[in-house]
């Protein structure tokens, strides 16, 4: 897939090198020359421009881009004029915009982005759910529903998956279990659960810490 990231503050920056990381072609553009100088060996393609108008944007091939982000979220006016000529003019599949607060959300959805986003709220919303329950890594779904990584209780140690049919008996979902430094892998029904072992799960929040009373 194509994706171009304008604007590379904190948030693009880290965008269009985990893209590109993850084997994604990425164009990313900034108006500051440095910035764009630093990433220049981590990306598909760099350029250094400010993005104003229709033709700056078809001067570089943007509407060849199946997902642009639009990450100059402290420039109110310019992203959403931005993403409005992406979506009406060029046609862009898919539009994901930064927001700085809600007005600004609610004008960017109006013309034509397609997801956005307002980081530190958001971050902030999954701080506190991580910091207020007993799970760890907690990623909150709905406002009801998480998926989270727990540390196995005692009472599960030497038993299968399959004979503690967590859902029947507990109404969540083993998703995979951790086995090292970032990686999640599968899990088999006849894995025997270890000491220490954490799971991925997913359930209602009440569900889910039913389990780590256990």
């Amino acid at each position: 897939m194509k994706f171009c990231v304008i604007g590379l503050g904190r948030l693009g920056y880290q965008l269009a090198i985990v893209l590109a990381e993850n084997g994604m072609e990425v164009m990313a553009i900034d108006s500051n020359e440095s910035i764009v100088a630093s990433i220049r060996d981590q990306v598909t393609q760099a350029i250094c421009m400010r993005v104003s108008d229709e033709s700056s944007l078809r001067s570089i091939g943007v509407e060849e881009m199946d997902t642009v982000i639009v990450a100059m979220g402290e420039n109110f006016s310019q992203s959403i004029l931005i993403t409005a000529l992406l979506k009406k003019r060029l046609e862009i599949p898919k539009i994901i915009a930064r927001a700085i607060n809600e007005i600004h959300k609610d004008i960017l959805k109006l013309v034509g982005a397609d997801r956005v986003i307002l980081p530190e709220k958001e971050v902030g919303i999954r701080l506190a759910d991580t910091l207020s329950s007993p799970f760890t890594d907690l990623t909150r779904l709905t406002k009801d529903f998480a998926v989270s990584k727990i540390r196995v209780p005692k009472s599960f140690v030497g038993k299968t998956m399959h004979t503690l049919d967590l859902f029947k008996n507990y109404s969540v979902h083993a998703i995979g279990i951790e086995q090292g430094v970032d990686k999640i892998v599968p899990l088999d029904p006849g894995y025997t659960i270890q000491e220490g072992d954490r799971l991925i799960v997913s359930g209602s929040n009440a569900d889910l810490e039913k389990i780590t009373k256990l």
